[in-house]
């Protein structure tokens, strides 16, 4: 019932590990995964071939790779993955028990894969039903139909892609929080160092909030967290 999707670039030293956490997961079940490479990455390629997965290829960009995804995908539920996030067990059996009525998308909690406790407050505030909290690293998932009836990922956002479908859905159903912890790396904060980081992205969200475009915030991470 579910399609999984997963944007990457330059992810192949991690894709296997996190496929082959998606199977059992998934209790062994086929499901359907689509892994959406910018890259075309042989390397990438072959893991997620060996793993029973499609790869495709698309142009650089989340928003670009994820809707690629969304139109291949058979199923009538679409869930849409970082490479370094870990959704939790059977979690494929709680995203259907929780698009039940007007429920049309949802997400999980998030923690990161690190005890340090800026990060453990921010995984902390992910349970609380806020586009403020909301974020591609806790994944979403999301009724086809609703997808494509909004009009999926807007294209035109090169970052904060995650963020801005929020308000999408909301205009048209229910979006839940489901009660259980989906884990992320905190590879990103260990490299940039943690406080640093939370202020540059509360730099880039506040940025967008006062309509700033996305060229310059997307230059702004890149000058100042990097690729």
């Amino acid at each position: 019932m579910i399609s999984i999707i997963i944007p990457t670039y330059h992810e192949s030293e991690i894709i296997g590990r996190l496929l082959s956490h998606v199977i059992k997961c998934c209790g062994g079940r086929p499901a359907e995964i689509i892994v959406v490479d910018a890259t075309n990455c042989a390397i990438t390629k072959r893991e997620v071939l060996i793993c029973g997965a499609k790869f495709l290829v698309s142009e650089k960009g989340r928003a670009r790779q994820m809707n690629a995804g969304a139109r291949h995908a058979s199923n009538q539920v679409l869930y849409f993955l970082h490479a370094d996030s870990y959704p939790p067990m059977d979690f494929d059996n709680l995203i259907m028990d929780s698009l039940q009525g007007d429920t049309i998308a949802g997400c999980f909690y998030m923690a990161f894969d690190s005890r340090h406790p800026v990060l453990r407050t921010s995984g902390w505030l992910t349970r609380f039903n806020n586009n403020w909290c909301r974020g591609g690293d806790q994944s979403l998932f999301i009724k086809k139909d609703s997808f494509n009836q909004i009009g999926g990922f807007n294209e035109d956002y090169t970052i904060l892609e995650d963020n801005e479908i929020i308000p999408r859905i909301r205009s048209l159903g229910k979006f839940v929080i489901v009660k259980k912890k989906l884990v992320t790396s905190a590879r990103r904060y260990k490299e940039n160092g943690v406080f640093r980081l939370q202020v540059l992205f509360a730099c880039i969200h506040l940025g967008h909030r006062m309509g700033i475009s996305q060229k310059s915030l997307l230059n702004f991470y890149k000058k100042y967290v990097g690729q």
